[in-house]
């Protein structure tokens, strides 16, 4: 019962956060992505035919698979599977964890998020802009924010696996994941930016880069 409670809470938490967009306020009722169209506009042009599909996706149903380098598998629900989500500026996704699993630490430019947790029990956290760590431990029912373009985590040290259901207030939040971002850049990020950035040599610079070379 509390676990209903707790969801349907995070419902109303979705449509506050479609009401304070991101994103632009739309003109119209509706404007379905047009992803065939090559005019290239902040968002996507408006298909002309729409019916239900556009605004249907199943994909968070089940869990993702987690046997993966960081034991975590992002499922997203937003424009590009929903194209019916072209500016109403929300979008949701599933995120499931192996024990020990890992959601590496991110961005998000365009969104704040909100987690909702299904099953099992999460360490989250943020990093603010004064480098100062705001952390916690949620469990099943449980909620948590992570305010937008701010650096944040979320780790599953529990025996069990865990998953959640985020919520964003962009319909295309975009991710950065740090440690790819700037490992796994292309062109690369030139060796000596990041050897002085983070005071190690350039041995251990191309060690990194080589764990996120794509597998051949």
């Amino acid at each position: 019962m509390a676990a209903k409670v707790a969801l349907l809470f995070f419902t109303f938490g979705l449509a506050f956060l479609a009401t304070v967009s991101a994103d632009p306020d739309l003109l119209q009722d509706v404007c379905v992505a047009n992803f065939n169209s090559g005019v290239k506009v902040n968002g996507f042009t408006c298909k002309e035919n729409i019916t239900a599909d556009d605004f249907f996706f199943a994909g968070l149903a089940k869990p993702g698979l987690t046997n993966n380098t960081f034991g975590s598998l992002v499922t997203a629900a937003n424009v590009q599977k929903i194209p019916g989500l072209n500016t109403l500026g929300v979008s949701m996704a599933r995120i499931d964890y192996a024990p020990g699993g890992l959601n590496p630490p991110h961005t998000h430019p365009r969104a704040t998020e909100m987690v909702f947790v299904l099953e099992g029990q999460l360490d989250v956290g943020f990093i603010t802009t004064a480098n100062v760590l705001i952390s916690k431990t949620i469990k099943a029912g449980e909620t948590f924010a992570f305010p937008k373009g701010l650096v944040h985590f979320q780790k599953n040290n529990g025996q069990v696996p865990a998953a959640v259901i985020a919520a964003f207030n962009s319909q295309l939040a975009g991710t950065q994941t740090i440690a790819a971002t700037l490992f796994a850049a292309q062109p690369p990020v030139p060796d000596n930016v990041l050897t002085k950035a983070f005071q190690v040599g350039a041995k251990e610079v191309q060690k990194i880069k080589s764990r996120f070379a794509p597998k051949k």
